[in-house]
């Protein structure tokens, strides 16, 4: 059997080993070499595709298939899909910018669909599967038929209707996505799309001096030994957590540092992530300038999120001594995301009054909905980049409730 003979599908073998070879070369640069995730989701829809299978390309398969979801997951509320897709194009976008891949067949996964199209390079002809059999370069002259015997004034009107056409159909597109893009894409867009790493900069305690191990052959029995520790709160860590799973899917290299530890340096390196208010040294500095922030007494027997616009305000506010005595308690938080002033770079603010309010932020955070709503309301205020959000919620045996936007500012 020749190579131009049809293998499967109606795809050549010729085409099939074009493509598998620029897959190679793809996941082979840098910028799909240190994930996994991104070339295991581009080789399955290949993969199908090549199969004659791209019927079944859909949101719900992929999620199942390669990120190991249950069978009945919510799409909606778990964008993991859309969120790893979003950086496939962009990554592929940026390798077919370099000039040195000018000549390679091209890859692409369009906009609002999983199933991926293979263009001969240069032409960019569509290969058209399942009838491709070739991956040549095809000259342009046998692409576009030549145009004879128009005068040069209607040339010209004619190429501006083309320019004016192209703008609408432009327009249009970015209209359309505009619409379609969900709120929880847009809001960590700015983290995403950024080369630079993002840190997660989290509250840590290093009060503890000793630590309690179980030995391994009785595991009953345990021995305490002098050491010293650094510990990260659960509520803390659950939305740690939470975010660092967003910019797992979505390929993006993050470190984790405590507070103690972070410098005006390290900020100064790319976007910022803070947990945690009262134990967080950072999320105080940088949110003590804006219109919501945290505030407290002498004691710290009252903890509130202060309004500097009602600086006589502390509606949003906790009682210690009823939160550690009953743990029934109203708590709440901050969530933000802004351009840092003295960094230049974004930071995003998931904080509460108390733990169970920390926890809830990062909820909101990693909720499609939640962020849809938000999103929703900065583009009524102006397409605003910069805002803050102030959150509430009911507390019952330290586990919260769901989250209530009680405030929100937007610049």
């Amino acid at each position: 059997m020749s190579e131009a003979t049809t293998a499967q599908h109606g795809v050549s073998t010729a085409a099939r080993q074009a493509i598998e070879e620029q897959l190679e070369r793809l996941f082979a640069s840098p910028y799909f070499s240190h994930s996994k995730r991104l070339p295991n989701f581009l080789r399955f829809v290949v993969d199908r595709t090549l199969a004659g299978d791209s019927e079944n390309i859909k949101e719900r398969t992929i999620g199942i298939e390669i990120f190991g979801r249950d069978v009945a997951y919510d799409t909606a509320a778990d964008p993991i899909v859309r969120v790893t897709a979003a950086e496939i194009r962009k990554r592929m976008a940026q390798y077919y910018q370099d000039a040195a891949h000018e000549e390679e067949l091209r890859i692409s996964l369009p906009s609002g669909s999983y199933i991926p199209q293979f263009h001969r390079p240069r032409s960019g002809d569509d290969l058209g599967l399942p009838e491709i059999d070739t991956v040549a370069t095809t000259p342009l002259e046998q692409v576009a038929p030549p145009v004879t015997h128009v005068r040069p004034r209607w040339l010209l009107a004619l190429a501006l209707v083309v320019v004016v056409a192209g703008l609408v159909a432009l327009g249009s597109i970015w209209l359309w996505q505009r619409m379609h893009r969900s709120g929880f894409d847009e809001f960590w867009q700015p983290l995403i799309d950024t080369n630079d790493p993002v840190m997660l900069c989290i509250a840590d305690q290093n009060e503890y001096s000793v630590i309690v191990l179980r030995d391994a052959s009785q595991p009953s029995r345990q021995i305490e030994l002098n050491d010293s520790l650094t510990a990260v709160v659960i509520d803390d860590l659950s939305a740690t957590i939470k975010i660092a799973g967003v910019l797992q899917s979505s390929g993006k290299q993050y470190t984790l540092k405590g507070e103690g530890a972070s410098t005006l340096d390290d900020l100064r390196r790319g976007p910022t992530v803070f947990v945690g208010a009262y134990d967080n040294a950072w999320t105080l500095r940088l949110t003590n300038s804006l219109r919501y922030h945290f505030a407290n007494d002498v004691d710290m027997k009252h903890l509130w999120i202060a309004d500097s616009t009602s600086p006589g305000r502390s509606n949003w506010s906790v009682d210690r001594g009823v939160q550690m005595a009953t743990n029934i308690y109203r708590d709440y938080a901050i969530v933000a995301r802004f351009t840092d002033n003295d960094t230049g770079k974004v930071a995003v603010v998931a904080a509460g009054i108390g733990r169970g309010g920390t926890r809830v932020a990062g909820e909101f955070l990693t909720d499609n909905a939640d962020l849809t709503q938000l999103m929703r309301l900065a583009h009524q205020a102006g397409d605003k980049k910069n805002f803050e959000v102030v959150l509430s919620t009911q507390i019952i045996d330290g586990g919260p409730g769901s989250p209530k936007i009680e405030a929100t500012y937007f610049w």
